[in-house]
């Protein structure tokens, strides 16, 4: 009876929403999967695209993972931890988004039995993180090393790597006529760590095949002024001055003023404006560049002082492009035109101001220090250059960590089912529940060799149960066989060339492990909403602020008080 009467503690605001137990984490393993059938047809050569489009209008077709992940705007808070792992498997290694959304989530499908069985999750986390360690060894055992190669061998080989993730993409088709050209553009920035070293221009028109790479910088055309015709488009070895000041002229800025007794010395002030104007052109001029860029406006006045004395000037260059040029000509940024010195010049072999489209181009070639390229990209489409920006940024983060971790595996689900069957073998060995937890996981990650069968339109229970075979072989020569997208079956994806470097694979397990045990480690969600009054309080307290200030600003210069 006093057990009845005792009052009811209330510990959360009113209207507080919390969920918690079995079903909360039942519903957000569900909401991970929802997300995963997103972006899961867009995995492989043969992946669907997906269009989305804003509530501003703006259209994106994309295959990548990580872009359609960022652009759904996900609300829920357990399948938004989904879309960080996308984000970060595409900073550190450019590829494998969706392979890491899929794996997180089927690893999470692979739970579900079990948790509603009333598995306790730490068990299943213990398990998982086991699983993913076994996993990653058994990568890099695998891995095979292009270290020691010469450099042709190594463009070669880095040429199948940034393929391999080409043959997902839009881009696919000329997949090697871009892959040459990624490793080239990544080769010659060599060690620098920037991408921005590697720009990527877009200009509407043309095909895919008139896309080409210039070893240096090119940029658009900037604004000019007249006189700008009657410059020189074309340099041999010209020595070039960047610099990040405006040669205009201009009324002095501070709001200085000046008393004259007698008008005629209002000219000398005019001439004075006018020499310091003169003064740095002329030391632009002595210093021997014979092209100018800045990255703050040119005038019209020295637009054409600079075109009568064959110098080509451009001013408003964009600040990543004025450094990506410091870079390749290996001149310095000057902020004054005095004492201007050779060293801060930089040089390049040709310079030359190109067509391309309807656009015209400033093209830097034949940089002395060459650490940086520029890819120019044609295409009909502004959505479809647009992509194939984005696939190619893949492409050139693939093959940076290609040349620094440069170990590679077998691509095609190959990989993916050797660590499969490794792990089931090991789970054999173990005694207890987490045998079948480790088990779980290795079903789970036969996810991608699946979908990859899913989306070309196979049978994939028919070229699992081949690929189980192959791979179950006991010498072993069967761990680089993978699904064969062209013929239906299986295939070397080693012997056809389908590589991946073993740091995308490592990083997606490991990211797509933690992703499922944070998740799994969640088993209550509290969610807390304003109260409705206090909201409509805020607001009558911000507009009854805003309405007094302007009544109170109402009485402002030039009325007098009543």
């Amino acid at each position: 009876m006093a057990a009845m009467l005792q009052p009811q503690i209330i510990l959360l605001k009113e209207g507080t929403d919390t969920s918690q137990g079995k079903a909360q984490l039942v519903s957000n393993i569900n909401a991970c999967t929802a997300v995963a059938d997103v972006v899961r047809t867009t995995l492989g050569p043969r992946g669907m695209d997906k269009l989305i489009h804003d509530d501003k209008g703006n259209v994106t077709i994309s295959n990548d993972g990580a872009t359609i992940m960022k652009l759904l705007d996900i609300v829920h808070p357990a399948a938004k931890i989904l879309v960080d792992i996308a984000k970060s498997q595409d900073s550190e290694v450019g590829d494998g988004t969706t392979t890491v959304v899929l794996l997180a989530a089927e690893f999470l499908k692979e739970a579900k039995p079990f948790i509603e069985d009333g598995v306790h999750s730490q068990n299943l986390i213990r398990s998982y993180r086991a699983a993913s360690q076994l996993a990653i060894e058994k990568v890099k055992e695998l891995a095979t090393s292009i270290e020691g190669k010469s450099l042709e061998e190594k463009k070669s080989l880095l040429g199948k790597c940034a393929a391999t993730t080409l043959s997902s993409k839009l881009i696919g088709g000329e997949k090697d006529f871009f892959a040459s050209m990624v490793v080239d553009a990544v080769i010659a920035i060599g060690n620098e760590d920037r991408l921005n070293m590697i720009g990527i221009k877009k200009v509407p028109g043309g095909t895919m095949r008139d896309s080409f790479l210039v070893n240096g910088v090119a940029f658009k055309k900037t604004f000019s002024y007249a006189g700008f015709e009657q410059q020189p488009k074309k340099f041999l070895n010209p020595k070039i001055l960047l610099l990040n000041i405006e040669l205009e002229l201009k009324s002095e800025k501070e709001n200085a003023e000046i008393r004259l007794s007698d008008p005629s010395q209002y000219q000398s002030i005019v001439d004075a404006e006018w020499n310091i104007i003169y003064e740095k052109l002329d030391k632009c001029v002595e210093s021997g560049a014979k092209v100018v860029l800045s990255r703050l406006a040119i005038g019209d006045l020295a637009t054409q002082y600079f075109a009568d004395r064959d110098i080509f000037c451009a001013g408003r260059v964009a600040e990543e492009d004025l450094h990506r040029v410091a870079a390749a000509t290996g001149g310095t940024v000057q902020t004054s035109v005095n004492n201007i010195i050779d060293e801060v010049l930089g040089t390049c072999e040709v310079f030359e101001e190109k067509q391309v489209g309807n656009e015209r181009y400033n093209i830097f070639s034949g940089c002395p220090s060459g650490r940086t390229a520029t890819i120019v990209l044609r295409g009909g489409a502004d959505q479809f250059i647009e992509e194939a920006e984005r696939s190619l940024h893949d492409a050139i983060m693939i093959v940076r960590r290609a040349m620094k971790n440069s170990t590679v595996v077998a691509g095609g689900g190959a990989i993916d089912m050797e660590i499969s069957r490794y792990l089931r073998q090991h789970a054999r060995t173990i005694a207890g529940k987490s045998q079948l937890f480790i088990n779980s996981y290795a079903k789970a990650l036969e996810v991608i060799p699946r979908q990859l069968c899913d989306n070309a339109g196979f049978d994939a229970t028919d070229v699992l149960n081949k690929l189980r075979q192959k791979h179950a072989h006991p010498s072993g020569e069967g761990a680089p066989y993978g699904v064969d997208i062209n013929t239906g079956g299986v295939a070397d994806s080693f012997a056809n060339f389908v590589w991946e470097p073993a740091v995308v694979k490592i990083n997606a397990i490991n990211a797509a492990t933690e992703a499922a045990c944070l998740i799994l480690s969640v088993d209550e969600t509290v969610k807390n909403p304003k109260s409705e009054s206090a909201q409509g309080e805020a607001a009558a307290s911000a507009m009854g602020g805003r309405r007094g200030g302007a009544a109170f600003r109402g009485r402002g210069r030039g009325m007098r008080r009543q």
